[in-house]
C-alpha cells in the first residue's frame, strides 16, 4: 500500500525533527504564533529605543537603567497583587491590552511633538524606560503561561521550537524596521507594534480554549481556572529568599545583565561617534538584530532540544557564559565598533537559542504561584537590578577604557558558567522533589 507522501513528510518534520506529538500540534501552533507576535512587536520598537538611548547621551544610560529599576520595583508588587486576586484567564490578556494602550499613547505624543518641531529628548528617555519594562513583562508573562500549560517533559521537547516562533517574529520585526524606518519615520513604527500585540491577545484566548478542552472536568488547576493564584503580592521576593534554586537563577540573571550592559554601553559610545544620524543608528541596530535572530532561529529549531536531551540543562545554560568569556577576551584585544557589533550578535544569538529557552525550562519544576510571581520578579526587577549595578559600575570604570573593563568582566563570566552547571544539577533535584510532593 502506497503511503501519503505529504503525511509522511509532516510526521517526519514535526515528530522526528522538531519533537512534536500529534495532540500538541494545535497548542504549539498557537504558542508559536503568540511568541512570534510578542517579539515581533518588541523588535519593531527596539531599534528606536537604542537610537533614543544614544540620542539621550551615553552618560545618561546608567540613570535610565536606574529609573527603569525603580519603576520596576513599583510595578512588580502590583503585578503580584493582580495575580493573587484575579484568575489567570483574566489577567493574562489584560497585561497585553494595557501595553497596547501605552504604545498608542506614545505614538500620538511623538507625532504631535514632531508636527510642532518640539525637542523630544525627555520623551525619548521616558520611552527607553517604558520599553525596558515592556519587553521583560510581556516575555516573562508569556513564558509563565507556557510553563503553566506544558509539562516538564513537554517543555524539554517543545520550548526550543516555540522560542523559534519568537525569533522569527524578532527577525521579521527587525527586518521590517530596517527597510521602512527611514521612509516612514521612527514614530510611525508604533501602530505596527500595537497591532502585532493585539494578535497575541487572540492567541491567548485560543490557548485557553485548548487548555479547557485538554483538561475538561479538571480545570481547577489549569490556566483556564476561575480561581486566582492567591498568596502574597510579595511572594516572588520571599520565594527567592527561601530557595537556593531561585537564588542561583537570580545570580545568573544579575551577571548576565551586568555583562550585557557592558556591551550595551560599549556600543552606545562607539555608535555615537561613528553614526551621527538617528535614523541610520536605528538601521544599524536593526541590522544587528536581524543577524542575531537568524543565528538564534537555527539553534532553536534544530539544536537546543538535542543539547538539552543529550547533555543536560546545565551544559545548555553554560554555553553563553563560555562564549562571554571569549567575547571579553576579544574585546580586550581589539575594542572597536565592528568587534562590539559582532560580539553583540554572537551573544544575543546564543542567548536566544540556548540560554533563554533552557532558563525557562527551569520553571517547569516549580509550583504555579512560583511560575508567575517568582519568575516575573527575577525576569523583571532582578534583571533590571543587574542593569543598574552594571551600568553604574561600568560608568565608573570607563576611565580604564573598553579593554580594561573587558578584562574585569572575565571573572564574572566564569562565575556565571559555574552557577549554570550547578543549576543543571539542581533542576533534576527540584524535579524529583516536586514529583515526590505529589504536585507534578
Amino acid at each position: 500500500m502506497v503511503g501519503n507522501p505529504l503525511k509522511d513528510l509532516r510526521t517526519f518534520l514535526f515528530g522526528k525533527v522538531f519533537g512534536l506529538e500529534r495532540h500538541e500540534y494545535v497548542a504549539v501552533a498557537w504558542s508559536f504564533a503568540y511568541f512570534f507576535c510578542v517579539l515581533s512587536s518588541y523588535y519593531v520598537l527596539r531599534p528606536a529605543r537604542e537610537s533614543m538611548a544614544v540620542g539621550s547621551g551615553p552618560d545618561t544610560i546608567p540613570y535610565l537603567f536606574l529609573a527603569t529599576f525603580l519603576v520596576m520595583m513599583l510595578v512588580t508588587p502590583i503585578f503580584g497583587w493582580v495575580t493573587s486576586r484575579f484568575p489567570r484567564r483574566v489577567f493574562l490578556p489584560w497585561v497585553y491590552l494595557f501595553f497596547i494602550s501605552n504604545i498608542l499613547i506614545f505614538w500620538f505624543i511623538f507625532g504631535r511633538m514632531l508636527e510642532e518641531q518640539q525637542d523630544n529628548v525627555w520623551l525619548g528617555r521616558a520611552f527607553v524606560v517604558w520599553l525596558s519594562i515592556f519587553n521583560l513583562f510581556v516575555v516573562s508573562v508569556f513564558w509563565s503561561f507556557m510553563a503553566d500549560i506544558y509539562t516538564r517533559e513537554q517543555g524539554r521537547r517543545l520550548f526550543g521550537f516555540i522560542t523559534a516562533g519568537g525569533s522569527i517574529g524578532a527577525l521579521i520585526g527587525s527586518a521590517a524596521t530596517l527597510f521602512i524606518v527611514v521612509r516612514i519615520g521612527t514614530h510611525n513604527l508604533f501602530p505596527i507594534a500595537a497591532a502585532l500585540l493585539l494578535v497575541a491577545v487572540i492567541c491567548i484566548h485560543q490557548l485557553r480554549d485548548w487548555v479547557s478542552r485538554e483538561h475538561e472536568g479538571t480545570n481547577s488547576q489549569t490556566a483556564e481556572s476561575e480561581k486566582p493564584l492567591g498568596g502574597s503580592a510579595f511572594a516572588g521576593i520571599t520565594h527567592i529568599k527561601g530557595s537556593r534554586y531561585f537564588m542561583g537563577i537570580a545570580v545568573s540573571s544579575v551577571i548576565a545583565s551586568l555583562l550585557g550592559t557592558a556591551l550595551y554601553i560599549f556600543a552606545a559610545q562607539l555608535v555615537e561617534t561613528s553614526i551621527p544620524d538617528p535614523d541610520f543608528r536605528t538601521e544599524f541596530f536593526s541590522r544587528i538584530n536581524v543577524f542575531s535572530n537568524t543565528f538564534a532561529l537555527v539553534g532553536q529549531l534544530f539544536l537546543v532540544r538535542h543539547v538539552v536531551g543529550r547533555m543536560g540543562v546545565g551544559v545548555s545554560l553554560s554555553l553563553l557564559p563560555i562564549v562571554s568569556i571569549a567575547s571579553f577576551i576579544l574585546l580586550a584585544i581589539d575594542p572597536v565598533l565592528g568587534v562590539v557589533a559582532f560580539m553583540t550578535w554572537a551573544r544575543r544569538g546564543l542567548g536566544f537559542s540556548f540560554s533563554k529557552p533552557t532558563t525557562d525550562m527551569l520553571y517547569s519544576v516549580v509550583t504555579t504561584e512560583e511560575k508567575y510571581k517568582t519568575k516575573n520578579f527575577i525576569d523583571t526587577a532582578i534583571y533590571r537590578f543587574g542593569d543598574v549595578i552594571g551600568s553604574f559600575t561600568i560608568k565608573f570604570m570607563m576611565g580604564l577604557g573598553i579593554s580594561g573593563v573587558s578584562i574585569i568582566m572575565l571573572p564574572f563570566a566564569m562565575i556565571w558558567a559555574a552557577v549554570s552547571i550547578w543549576l543543571g544539577r539542581d533542576y533534576r533535584r527540584q524535579a524529583r522533589s516536586l514529583k515526590d510532593s505529589g504536585i507534578a
